[in-house]
């Protein structure tokens, strides 16, 4: 499936390009290894970042968010379909790069839906330049509430392989917009709704 877009595609293509990555397999083999150890033979990225005090609201903002794919947006990505995640779900990320657009299809691993825990994980399908797994959690602890994001990828698509240290950039410049996107979810007054012109790159 094409992937990667001069002008950003239409809706119908995007439904099209869901379609057809339904009934496909993870483009990787240990779906669900996000809530354990990580697999070897992957880049793995781990950050934990305090989104405030537990104030009894908080933690409720975040984790609706997250659900509804507040990271995502914050990192100035589109999702289809326009609804919460849920277990097995099959959907598109459109994602805007300097030149042109990238789609890249994915599905929802596990749910996590605990009073002091919320979050999910989705996997790569074969319509994905990478390989591997993202899990996003909030969750209580000590009074505060956090955002934990928990990955591991390698490139698959021969122009991500090629230019592996721009997509890796493009990783960072993700990772620093979901926080940047659940740190807007929880504000009383939210202030941006894009990805940030510059990030300070984190992994493990």
């Amino acid at each position: 499936m094409r992937i990667f877009w001069l002008r950003r595609p239409s809706p119908s293509r995007i439904s099209a390009f869901i379609a057809e990555q339904a009934d496909r397999d993870f483009n990787y083999p240990q779906a669900g290894a996000t809530r354990g150890q990580l697999p070897a033979g992957y880049v793995h990225d781990r950050r934990t970042v305090d989104l405030g005090p537990d104030d009894g609201a908080r933690f409720a903002r975040a984790a609706g968010a997250l659900a509804t794919w507040g990271a995502q947006r914050g990192a100035g990505m589109t999702v289809y379909p326009d609804g919460p995640a849920r277990e097995d779900l099959t959907f598109a990320i459109l994602l805007p790069l300097p030149v042109g657009f990238v789609t890249a299809a994915g599905r929802v691993v596990y749910v996590i839906d605990e009073p002091d825990r919320s979050g999910f994980a989705y996997g790569t399908l074969p319509a994905h330049p990478e390989q591997g797994e993202e899990a996003f959690v909030v969750f209580r602890k000590d009074g505060r509430v956090w955002f934990e994001l928990t990955a591991f990828s390698r490139p698959r698509h021969p122009l991500a392989t090629i230019g592996r240290p721009a997509s890796r950039l493009m990783q960072h410049r993700a990772t620093a917009g979901y926080i940047a996107g659940m740190r807007d979810a929880v504000s009383d007054a939210p202030t941006r709704t894009g990805p940030p012109r510059s990030t300070r790159p984190a992994r493990s």
